[in-house]
């Protein structure tokens, strides 16, 4: 991972840079501290999560990089977010990691040494300070260089320029997260030169996403407080519903409202938020946040913030824009409600993870045939071969939460989604019932309803707590809970 070099312009709208310029530019700069947001929140962990990745993988080197700068537009790029298991193993997630790569070097079969390699700060005496618009401090901020990366982490760091180093001479067996950085793939996949070396993907993100499933006390404190930031967000979002009803493109106020919300108290948004007004709620992952919003329809939001350290919350609320359910809207959520309450009372730790989608849909099947939508019976419904019941709630009832969204998806099928629920794993119970308009098979009265309820539960001893408790859940709570604040 040689350094690149700058061409004489890094863009082409730039202003031409004379000699005499450059020259003025390099001198005469003196030492700048680091951002006082540069931190490391999980200090203390990584060194027990690199050891126990490690000892799965004995006289092994592992690879596990951040990531690099993904281009949104000509001489603009996505805001960074460090890979999940770099940040997990490094505790480092600021926007200023793309490019790194730590490396669990094999010392003995018994024990590995972390080695972080990092882009160093811009000299100011050269011309990547004041010309490289991606790297330059002069454009994007000071960045901790390996010393101070070194002392941030406790993780020993190299310059990036000394990875040749580590391609030369005798190899160990190499394992690549490889689909991360195709740079780190290039080099490390390349068998020609690298005859010993084995990139092998499958194994290593299982490994890391598998002991990522249980949540220790730490981990479990940060998405309390992304699930308390996401509380904060619902009642931004309700107090501004006034103002979002009027605008012509109220879901996305109703975005830009949680989105605030979001980066004042965390990271950002922890996945594109869904505010999804009317017709538009029973489409079940629209992002594009458009339309309007209409007084006697429903806005569903599913929505999370993430923290600093990177975990989220989850969170879904279908609420009534004029304050009020109908009652066809109320025994569309009430069903939903039903079916959720029966997913919860299924948590336990030795429970099989399907249990709690399986006994929110027979709740879904039961309602379904009671209202006449299903002409068979539930059982008859719920049959694999069969599913009908599905056609009304085509997705899964909830998933592994953490510092992805859909945590830990990478973990082996035995393990996750068809093992057993243990004590300190964190998911997500989010039954919903998406009654399309166009959907002939439905009562006239039914389409266009789109129902979602979702919460975030952390597995105990004997069963879940509730971490989103704070925010009502039944009908009469969320009317009552609504009035309070737009009444405020």
């Amino acid at each position: 991972m040689t350094e690149t070099r700058l061409a004489p312009q890094t863009a082409t709208h730039d202003l031409p840079v004379p000699p005499a310029l450059d020259t003025f530019m390099r001198t005469g700069w003196a030492a700048a501290p680091l951002p006082a947001g540069v931190r490391v929140p999980a200090h203390a962990l990584p060194p027990a999560r690199r050891a126990r990745v490690a000892a799965r993988f004995p006289g092994e080197r592992l690879v596990v990089p951040a990531g690099p700068l993904a281009v949104r537009s000509h001489g603009t790029d996505h805001l960074f977010r460090p890979h999940t298991a770099y940040a997990w193993l490094t505790g480092l997630t600021g926007e200023d990691q793309a490019g790194h790569v730590p490396v669990l070097e094999p010392d003995g079969d018994a024990r590995h040494e972390a080695v972080l390699y990092v882009r160093p700060g811009s000299s100011r005496n050269g011309q990547e300070f004041h010309r490289d618009r991606r790297h330059g401090e002069f454009w994007v901020d000071r960045r901790p260089g390996p010393a101070e990366t070194a002392a941030l982490t406790g993780i020993r760091c190299e310059h990036q320029g000394a990875w040749d180093k580590l391609l030369t001479g005798a190899q160990p067996l190499t394992r690549v997260l490889t689909g991360v950085d195709p740079s780190v793939d290039a080099r490390l996949g390349d068998a020609r030169r690298l005859p010993a070396l084995r990139p092998a993907p499958a194994g290593l993100h299982a490994v890391i996403d598998e002991l990522r499933l249980v949540k220790d006390s730490w981990e479990q404190g940060q998405l309390q407080r992304a699930v308390d930031a996401t509380t904060a967000g619902f009642e931004d979002v309700v107090r501004s519903l006034p103002q979002a009803i009027a605008d012509p493109r109220g879901e996305r106020r109703v975005e830009g409202v949680f989105a605030l919300r979001a980066r004042l108290d965390g990271n950002g948004p922890g996945f594109p938020t869904v505010a999804a007004a009317g017709d538009h709620a029973c489409v079940l992952r629209r992002t594009r946040n458009d339309g309007p919003l209409e007084r006697g329809r429903l806005l569903l939001l599913d929505a999370g913030v993430e923290t600093d350290s990177l975990y989220t919350a989850d969170v879904t609320r279908t609420l009534p824009l004029s304050g009020a359910y109908t009652p066809v809207q109320r025994a569309v959520y009430e069903l939903v409600l039903a079916a959720q309450e029966s997913g919860i009372a299924a948590l336990r730790p030795g429970a099989r993870f399907h249990d709690f989608h399986d006994a929110a849909m027979r709740v879904i099947a039961e309602g379904l045939h009671d209202w006449g939508v299903l002409a068979m019976p539930a059982d008859e419904a719920l049959a694999p071969e069969n599913g009908f019941h599905r056609r009304y709630t085509l997705c899964g009832s909830g998933h592994m939460l953490g510092m992805d969204v859909h945590d830990c998806a990478r973990a082996r099928a035995g393990v996750y989604p068809d093992g057993v629920l243990e004590p300190g794993q964190v998911l997500t119970v989010g039954p919903g019932l998406y009654l399309r308009p166009d959907d002939t098979s439905l009562p006239r009265a039914l389409r266009g309803i789109g129902v979602r309820i979702e919460d975030d539960l952390v597995i105990t001893g004997d069963g879940a707590r509730l971490m989103s408790a704070a925010l009502p859940r039944t009908a009469d709570g969320i009317e009552a809970w609504m009035a309070g604040l737009l009444d405020g």
